[in-house]
């Protein structure tokens, strides 16, 4: 750990250096090295006739000798970090989060990169006062934040892109392509589970006998007719004339909701009673959008394999789960408490769906229908 090492590091020479990059030079090796190495480190910078400042010196050991003793927190040394006048900060007043360094995709790895920069320009032209932050002062860690958050939401000159535009569509797109990475394994395992089991016969009658109920339902304003309609996508569209097609599709769309409930339903008076309780309507489908596709494809699977006459409760899904071999999963105790509350939204309206009867049991027509409306729901990009 000396100047050579930090000037590679930072990738810069001396005469350049930054509190930033040396403080990251410090961060990157053990907290012991790093101490023994600062009293030289700084006697090198001082005849690099780059001595930074005695602020930046005390409050360097401060941090890492709290680090050598267990007393720093992962947010205080990212403070200090911060506090070096050129570090991004890492929560950002418009509740943006900087990915690590090796999770940033090309978007925002160029974004946090100008930034460093303007604030290195902000720092030479006296705006920003790396001494005062980390004194903790308070009006210099405002100004600071202020500062960033001007350049995050401001065109950038030469090509116009909002910075914090391009970070959002860049995450949006690669949550996008994560999530559809996770549906294609799903519905591939779910395809392999599925063809080594007979093929469930179709009951006509259950089938048809669901179908009347369901079109009487989707009619009805509120639930479960508002949440079902929801689910499929059907809102403000015809219902398909197939029974099968009709029911397959808000089977489908209980594993997988289409749309929201309309907005008119949300109006502004529950908006801005901040204490008001959330409609069951949408604590329903927030719920069926927190299961994973795993859970998913664990407690169909698993019901799949035991076939009709078997328990289908919120309860014993859960425990389904948490035993499955078709997921990986390290189960927690709290996880399947969980998963039990995320699946009482499910199991009610599998039993509208006649997929489960009264007592929670799983019919002939789930036994033959989940498996297909799950397929559905997943095959949606193919």
């Amino acid at each position: 750990m000396d100047l050579e090492f930090v000037c590679t590091h930072a990738g810069r020479p001396a005469s350049a250096l930054t509190r930033r990059d040396v403080a990251r030079a410090l961060l990157a090796v053990p907290s012991g090295v790093a101490l023994v190495a600062l009293p030289e480190l700084r006697r090198a910078l001082i005849g690099a006739s780059n001595p930074l400042s005695a602020t930046f010196w005390d409050s360097a050991k401060a941090t890492l000798g709290a680090i050598e003793s267990g007393a720093a927190t992962v947010g205080d040394v990212q403070h200090w970090l911060e506090a070096t006048g050129t570090e991004p900060i890492l929560l950002t007043r418009s509740f943006y989060v900087w990915p690590e360094e090796d999770e940033r995709g090309e978007t925002t790895g160029e974004m946090y990169d100008l930034l460093v920069a303007h604030l290195e320009e902000r720092v030479v032209a006296g705006e920003i006062d790396p001494d005062a932050l980390a004194a903790e002062d308070p009006a210099a860690r405002l100004a600071y934040e202020d500062l960033q958050e001007r350049w995050l939401v401001a065109p950038l000159p030469g090509d116009g892109r909002v910075p914090l535009e391009a970070l959002t569509d860049e995450q949006e797109k690669e949550l996008e392509e994560a999530w559809d990475e996770e549906e294609a394994y799903a519905l591939s395992e779910l395809r392999r589970v599925v063809g080594e089991l007979p093929e469930p016969p179709l009951p006509e009658r259950e089938l048809h006998t669901a179908a009347a109920r369901l079109r009487e339902m989707l009619t009805d304003a509120g639930y479960p007719g508002s949440v079902l309609r929801a689910c499929a996508g059907f809102e403000g569209a015809a219902l398909p004339d197939d029974d099968t097609d009709l029911w397959l599709a808000v089977a489908a769309g209980v594993s997988g909701p289409i749309s929201d409930l309309p907005e008119e339903d949300d109006t502004l008076e529950e908006f801005v009673d901040l204490d008001g309780d959330v409609s069951h309507e949408d604590s329903v489908l927030a719920a069926l959008c927190a299961i994973h596709h795993a859970d998913w494809l664990a407690a169909v699977t698993a019901l799949a394999r035991r076939g009709p006459g078997v328990l289908a409760s919120a309860e014993r899904i859960a425990r389904l789960i948490a035993e499955s071999d078709d997921v990986e999963a390290d189960v927690d105790p709290d996880d399947v408490e969980a998963t039990e509350m995320l699946f009482m939204s499910v199991t009610p309206l599998w039993a509208e769906l006649g997929i489960i009867d009264r007592d929670q049991v799983l019919t002939p027509l789930g036994w033959w229908g989940l498996p297909k409306a799950l397929e559905r729901a997943w095959n949606s990009g193919e």
